[in-house]
């Protein structure tokens, strides 16, 4: 399963890890629009809606769970690509005790505090007592969540990007699975949706731990390898928890722009609902090519190969921005017809919600191309144990340009969304500017140093 990424073709070795990553990134994407899709064929608005607000609760728990464990994928890559067993062994043994302590403690708090989460979220009344309990239930099976992101992260660490592919396909197909049994069969409602999703993660792990244990990692794990290590945890936090609280933060600046737009009037909300989906779906690429770049970079830094990985992230933001543009130049003609295939347009505000869409779409669609570079250097910063870095460009384009950006160009422009759109993308623009600067300065020491070195000889 210990794959080596320090040698060989390094274009070759970005597509085949990319690949099976931006595929389960859709599957995912899949998994998690099944329980509203079902959901809504059998029930009525009121489990709709407890199921849409409970999703975007679990996303965000899910997503800042993917964050906290890039630091072990990073940690582990590192050890890998330094040829250091006994380290890779000692971070995956120590990495499964982490989590296992952060999945038990999450799990407690969540359910105590399940009631205030629901009215933070301003759930309507009629989906309270459906949200409360659809969380409850996926609160319970946060184990499962936490044990299915940890065992990817190891796979990624070892360079293995496709196991975690599989496991999520069936995980993805259990899902569909139980959803029609416990929905549309025994009538569960948003109960039934949360059944599907925490069984759908145990059966995953279930099939992660019988692959690891066939298959054998190359690593010889022991006893010993779980015994809690300071400085072991301590690396795999300093690198996780700037990753785990920026990613959260980014998901409180969407709800806050979702909060903004819902000022505006339905139409306008609505139009914006429509986009942020089709975002987060072209978002998959730029997304895989964070990971791509974190995992394959720790790999050839911990070996010593800081050139590959500097040209891993070359790589990476050609794909990144190649993609991006391309979606740009399509969007300023076609995003209308893109918008309307998610709402009738033959209905008056349906016609309406596909021009503000639109606008907004033509906008925010440069977003795709700004934040695919952004984002490649974000994995960058990861691999080279500067997580910090990355939080920082995210959190100074969130409060400077994203949030306000958004607030003042709603009431400047109250006709269109447009340039709340364009703001949205400046602020991508503003990471990626903060992040060459932060590249230039990083990769420049260490050469200017060789270069000493040189001249002293």
């Amino acid at each position: 399963m210990e794959r080596n990424l320090t040698t060989g073709s390094v274009w070759k070795s970005v597509l085949s890890f990319s690949l099976p990553y931006l595929f389960s990134y859709f599957l995912q994407t899949l998994y998690g629009m099944a329980d509203l899709f079902i959901i809504g064929q059998y029930e009525g608005v009121a489990s709709t809606t407890a199921v849409s607000v409970g999703s975007q609760v679990m996303h965000m728990l899910t997503v800042m769970l993917v964050g906290l464990a890039m630091g072990a994928t990073v940690s582990i890559g590192h050890a890998v690509g330094a040829g250091d067993r006994q380290r890779t062994a000692a971070d995956i043994g120590n990495t499964v005790m982490l989590f296992t302590a952060v999945s038990l403690v999450l799990t407690v708090g969540l359910l105590f505090l399940v009631r205030p989460i629901v009215a933070v979220m301003s759930t309507p009344q009629q989906a309270v007592e459906g949200t409360v309990a659809y969380l409850t239930v996926c609160f319970i099976g946060i184990p499962f969540i936490t044990a299915y992101n940890v065992l990817s992260s190891i796979y990624r660490g070892l360079g293995d990007s496709r196991s975690p592919m599989y496991f999520i396909a069936v995980a993805c197909a259990a899902n569909i699975g139980l959803d029609y049994l416990f929905i549309g069969v025994l009538g569960l409602g948003p109960v039934g949706a949360a059944l599907g999703t925490t069984v759908s993660q145990a059966v995953s792990v279930a099939a992660a731990l019988f692959a690891m244990h066939r298959r054998h990692t190359g690593v010889p794990l022991q006893k010993s390898d779980f015994k809690p290590r300071r400085p072991v945890m301590g690396q795999i936090l300093r690198i996780g928890v700037p990753v785990a609280l920026q990613d959260g933060l980014i998901q409180i600046a969407f709800i806050l722009i979702t909060i903004i737009a819902n000022r505006r009037g339905l139409i306008d909300a609505a139009a914006v609902g429509i986009v942020e989906k089709i975002i987060c779906f072209l978002f998959l690429v730029p997304s895989s090519m964070l990971s791509t770049v974190s995992a394959l970079g720790a790999q050839n830094i911990g070996a010593g190969r800081e050139d590959r990985a500097r040209q891993t992230l070359r790589y990476a933001i050609y794909i990144a921005a190649g993609f991006g543009l391309v979606c740009g130049i399509f969007m300023q003609f076609f995003s209308g017809q893109v918008v309307a295939l998610f709402t009738d347009p033959a209905d008056p505000a349906g016609a309406e919600a596909v021009r503000m869409g639109g606008e907004y779409l033509r906008g925010y669609i440069w977003d795709c191309l700004f934040a695919g570079i952004h984002f490649s250097f974000s994995g960058y910063f990861c691999a080279c144990g500067r997580s910090g870095l990355s939080f920082l460009h995210n959190i100074l384009a969130i409060v400077l340009v994203r949030v306000p950006g958004a607030y003042l160009t709603s009431i400047y422009f109250p006709d269109t969304l447009y340039p709340m759109g364009l703001s949205t993308s400046a602020a991508s623009l503003v990471s990626v500017i903060i992040c060459v600067i932060a590249y230039l300065i990083i990769t420049r020491r260490p050469r200017a140093a060789q270069k000493g070195g040189l001249h002293g000889t």
